[in-house]
């Protein structure tokens, strides 16, 4: 089940579109929460989030404090030890998702505010990793990676791009298991811009 009622709305977890909700998520430390839980399978412990995340528990209860107040993530209860387990909101398995709606102001500033988030994550994993010494940063099995690219596409290739993203999206939802083993952590943008009109006199390619 991917939708539940708070506070009288119903919640799509694969396609959050509430500015309120969006704003919960644009912080980063939340973000990374968000994203660990669905990386430890849906659920996990304030402990193990702490210890994957190299953060103390302590920083985090309040933040996941925000998320279940919102409805994005819920408090599962006190586990063995009593302590406190927290469940992603929706099915519980899949990470959660935005919609992104165009020509709101209010939408517009939440998915930037959001974006802005994702990017300090992705600079902060980024900037770790290069601290690592057995970072493969090359061949089949590369782990870091930080590249931008700039072009015109066809409705076919826009069509194809998507659905590599949706593939990458599809593999990196799939929780730890043995043979998962290696922590990984990838983000993207994509957006399109308004391309000039060629200069007068500019010969066609």
């Amino acid at each position: 089940m991917k939708k539940r009622a708070i506070d009288d709305r119903t919640i799509d977890y694969r396609a959050i579109d509430a500015p309120d909700l969006i704003d919960v998520l644009s912080a980063p430390l939340r973000q990374e929460i968000v994203d660990m839980l669905a990386a430890l399978g849906g659920e996990a412990g304030v402990a193990e989030l702490a210890l994957q995340m190299g953060r103390h528990a302590d920083g985090l209860y309040y933040h996941l404090k925000i998320l279940c107040k919102a409805g994005l993530v819920v408090d599962a209860g006190a586990g063995e030890g009593s302590e406190r387990r927290y469940r992603l909101a929706g099915d519980g398995v899949q990470p959660l998702r935005l919609a992104y709606r165009t020509g709101s102001a209010p939408h517009a500033a939440a998915l930037r505010k959001f974006a802005h988030g994702l990017l300090q994550v992705a600079e902060k994993d980024f900037g770790e990793a290069l601290e690592m010494e057995d970072v493969v940063g090359a061949g089949p099995v590369r782990e870091l990676w930080a590249a931008r690219n700039k072009a015109w596409l066809t409705q076919a290739e826009l069509e194809e791009v998507n659905g590599l993203l949706e593939r990458l999206c599809e593999l990196m939802s799939r929780p730890r298991s043995d043979e998962r083993s290696r922590l990984m952590s990838c983000a993207f943008v994509l957006a399109p811009h308004a391309a000039l009109p060629k200069r007068r006199g500019q010969q066609e390619a």
